[in-house]
């Protein structure tokens, strides 16, 4: 994921192979023969829009597509499990694989007419979905309380709205979070960083930290689309708004110009280094490395970093006006339109969020738990010290998030690389930072359009 939770090696389970059906339309008329050898086909399928059968009891069988390593696929299909326990007439239909090729398979599903049910999704992709009336509007389950989302902040269940349709539910609640090398400071003598320091604090607190310790006290975020986002947020913009961008090439300069300063004051690495911090594995963030003093990550990836290095971490919000910063869903639930089972498939997802036993075996996996009663409850179990500490920093800014932004633009993941080439040109020094910020606006706007 520029993931919530970095990718992992998973195998696929059983292949989702269904055609939708469309009985209640499609069998009027004349056309009731051209249909009919593929209504025999499908009708084992779970696709389609006729409705189900009233009898509460009748057998359903839901699809569901996820992405996820083996641990997260045991974790979920025990949930599941437990479902069909207390729903002995509702069974699924389990895929899941890693994230590396999981969007290429969701559209392929989607582009033959034959999605999952219930499917797994993020905010690089959302919009995108809604927009092509893929996902379910959950907001008449929301409203009637069939959907109970009360218990979930505020910004967290709002950042699944897309044109004011509620696309989907938040799977689990992540935010961005300032790493830092404990133990680097404490042999030097060092302060740690703090949750509400200023852009310029953090600078001129990374150049001491370089200067005392000869390891470059942050990593450039100047290409850290979450970083840049919540910078934006600080100055009273944002990453989008409506169907534009919400910010302009004057507001890029002055990102980049920002960092300029700091590599120019030896607080970051050199660009070769920024680089290699660039990348998305985590395994391969400068806090880790030994090459930077902090690395700006999401608070969930915690645990992670903690596996690729010996010395103790501690994590923050960043820089700036943390209310800026909003209850994030790490990953959502979205429920196929066409489903002939919307209903099982929403009581599906209120379970998985806020049934005692389900949210318990699923844990921290996909975010801390969406529900904050139960979030407490699971918090009470975690022994993992590191995510001990991911959960703590998301309760300390529980009360200081703001409202959550609008879900990204179809076209984000590319408005996310082009960030990356553009501050990698200015941090390169191959062209100015006006000159990099004209480049990115240009490529932003193709994106979205």
């Amino acid at each position: 994921m520029h993931p919530a939770t970095p990718p992992t090696t998973g195998t696929q389970a059983v292949p989702v192979h269904r055609t939708p059906v469309r009985r209640r339309r499609l069998i009027r008329g004349l056309l009731a023969t051209v249909v009919a050898l593929p209504l025999i086909l499908g009708a084992a399928g779970c696709g389609g829009d006729d409705e189900a059968s009233t009898d509460p009891n009748a057998p359903v069988k839901l699809s569901v597509f996820w992405w996820g390593g083996e641990a997260r696929a045991k974790l979920t299909e025990e949930a599941l499990a437990l479902y069909t326990k207390k729903h002995p007439n509702v069974t699924f239909e389990k895929t899941w694989q890693a994230n590396q090729g999981y969007f290429d398979k969701l559209a392929t599903l989607t582009a033959g007419g034959n999605p999952p049910d219930l499917f797994q999704i993020d905010d690089n992709y959302l919009a995108e979905y809604a927009s092509r009336s893929t996902t379910l509007d959950l907001t008449s389950y929301k409203d009637s309380g069939d959907l109970d989302v009360s218990k979930f902040p505020k910004s967290l269940w709002q950042y699944g709205v897309v044109d004011g349709k509620l696309a989907g539910v938040a799977s689990g609640e992540n935010t961005q979070g300032l790493v830092y090398n404990k133990t680097l400071l404490t042999k030097n003598g060092l302060p740690e960083p703090t949750t509400g320091m200023s852009w310029e604090e953090h600078i001129a607190w990374a150049e001491q930290v370089a200067k005392k310790t000869k390891v470059p006290g942050t990593q450039d975020p100047s290409a850290d689309y979450k970083a840049f986002w919540v910078w934006l947020r600080q100055q009273g913009k944002d990453l989008y708004k409506g169907k534009e961008l919400g910010f302009t090439a004057e507001d890029v300069t002055k990102w980049f110009d920002l960092w300029k300063g700091a590599r120019d004051r030896g607080a970051t690495p050199t660009p070769d280094v920024i680089h290699e911090g660039n990348a998305t594995d985590i395994t391969k963030q400068l806090v880790v490395t030994g090459k930077a003093g902090t690395s700006w990550v999401w608070v969930n990836q915690m645990p992670e970093l903690k596996k690729n290095t010996k010395d103790e971490l501690g994590v923050i919000a960043y820089p700036g006006d943390p209310s800026a910063q909003w209850a994030r869903a790490s990953m959502y639930w979205s429920v196929f339109k066409g489903s002939k089972h919307k209903d099982v498939a929403v009581d599906v997802i209120n379970f998985l969020a806020n049934d005692p036993e389900a949210v318990k075996i699923l844990g921290t996996d996909r975010g801390l738990p969406s529900n904050l009663d139960l979030r407490r409850v699971v918090s009470d179990d975690v022994t993992d010290p590191a995510m001990k500490q991911s959960i703590q920093v998301e309760s300390d800014l529980a009360e200081k998030f703001g409202e959550a932004p609008q879900v990204p633009l179809k076209g984000h993941s590319k408005v996310r690389a082009e960030l990356i080439k553009a501050a990698e040109n200015a941090q390169y020094g191959r062209i100015s930072s006006a000159q990099a910020a004209e480049q990115f606006i240009a490529a932003c706007k193709s994106a979205i359009a």
